[in-house]
This record gives structure tokens, C-alpha cells and sequence, in this order.
């Protein structure tokens, strides 16, 4: 089935779009919130497409994402009261007082570690507001775990250039099944 092939070359043709570059911005400050895909997803194919743009797209993202992770911040910050009784309720009290010592002790690098791997970003932006993290500290994180991630990206793209386009092109419908099943295993292992 080559589903992941059709759903490539409509993301090539997206990414060289003349307005590709607001709809990288848009997705990447929303990923970082309250959106679910990835803004890879439009960084690798732009950075193909365009290899010459690739650090501006990179730049781009990273700062998209971090303003995204702002908002997502202050989402956490001034909701948690709409959250605080469930977690009375639950008996989660307890369980958040300690996950909130653990976020004022490691918070920067919740952060960085959330912000380069493919954990959701969002959670962490979130939690940062409602555990109170200094702001400060949860933008540096966010500017180098986001911007190393996504220069790692545009970067690869960029190297790879056409023959790094060509073997994703080949290769796109078995790494795209290999996901799925790496992330139903995850599910169930996490379950």
C-alpha cells in the first residue's frame, strides 16, 4: 500500500508553494501548543525543495516554535485552575506537588530533552506554565532543544540534497509503515 508515497509527493508539492514558508510558521507555532503534527513534516520536504532557504526555514521553525512554546506556557499558567479540583479529586494531589519540585530542579532540561526528540513538545510547554517554571530558563531550553532539532533537519536536508530526496521517495512507504508499527508497539508497551 503506498499511501505514505502520495501523502510525500503532495508535501513536496505544498512545500514549494509561494506561501509555503507562512504555513511552516503557522504549523510550527501551533505544534508547539496545541496541534498534533510535527512541523518536520513541512521543514524536510521545504528544505529539499529549496536547499539554498534551508537555514531560513530552520530559523523559522525554531523561532515559531518557541513563541508557540509561549503560548503553550501561558495556556498551562493561567488554566490550571479549570484542573486543579480533578486533581484533588483524583488523589493526584500528592503526585503534582513532587512532579512540581522535580520541574523547579530540572525544568531546563525537560525542556531541551522535549524540545530536540520527537516527545510532544505541547506537554511540556504546558506543564512549564502550570508547574511555574521561570520563564527565562524555559525559553533557553526551548531555542536550543528546538533549534538544534530542527537545523539537525534542515541540515540533512540540505547535504542530502537531491539524492537524499530520491531515497526518501524510495523508501518513504517502508519507513512510514515502520512508524506506525513503532508507534502501536509504544502504545501497547505504554498501555
Amino acid at each position: 500500500m503506498k499511501i505514505f508515497s502520495t501523502l510525500y509527493e503532495m508535501t513536496m508539492r505544498w512545500s514549494r508553494h509561494p506561501r509555503a514558508h507562512w504555513y511552516l510558521g503557522g504549523l510550527s507555532f501551533a505544534e508547539s501548543s496545541f496541534f498534533i503534527i510535527p512541523p518536520d513534516v513541512m521543514l524536510a520536504p521545504m528544505s529539499l525543495a529549496k536547499p539554498e532557504k534551508a537555514w531560513r526555514y530552520a530559523t523559522l521553525t525554531t523561532l515559531m516554535s518557541v513563541l508557540g512554546g509561549v503560548f503553550g506556557y501561558f495556556i498551562g499558567m493561567y488554566f490550571f485552575d479549570l484542573v486543579e479540583p480533578l486533581l484533588h479529586q483524583l488523589h493526584l494531589w500528592e503526585k503534582f506537588l513532587l512532579a512540581k519540585e522535580k520541574f523547579a530542579e530540572y525544568g531546563f532540561w525537560f525542556i531541551f530533552v522535549a524540545g530536540f526528540s520527537p516527545i510532544p513538545y505541547k506537554a511540556f510547554t504546558i506543564g512549564a506554565g502550570v508547574l511555574s517554571m521561570a520563564l527565562l530558563p524555559f525559553v533557553l531550553a526551548s531555542l536550543i532543544g528546538r533549534g538544534a532539532r530542527f537545523f539537525l533537519v534542515a541540515g540533512l536536508m540540505y547535504w542530502g540534497g537531491e539524492r537524499m530526496e530520491q531515497s526518501l521517495h524510495k523508501y518513504v512507504d517502508r519507513l512510514g509503515w515502520l512508524m506506525v508499527v513503532a508507534i502501536v508497539i509504544l502504545y501497547l508497551v505504554l498501555r
